[in-house]
């Protein structure tokens, strides 16, 4: 016995689908924001020490590149 196959919605069959609209809004915000927090966690995890190297080398003694990398 063969099985036929339905293209009929399930559920309320109103007057568009503001449902769906609503739910892919969302999931394209939270998609989205996803992406935006993994692309802030990389620029942070490599931008923070060359930063704080050019903070430095702005400061009012104006140090050497070799004393602000040295441990001392």
């Amino acid at each position: 016995m063969a099985t036929k196959v339905s293209l009929k919605s399930k559920g309320k069959g109103g007057k568009g689908s503001k449902g769906s609209d609503e739910k892919s809004t969302v999931q394209c915000l939270k998609e989205w924001s996803t992406w935006a927090v993994k692309k802030a966690k990389v620029v942070t995890h490599y931008g923070f020490i060359p930063l704080v190297i050019i903070i430095g080398m702005n400061s009012d003694p104006k140090p050497q590149l070799y004393q602000l990398l040295s441990p001392v």
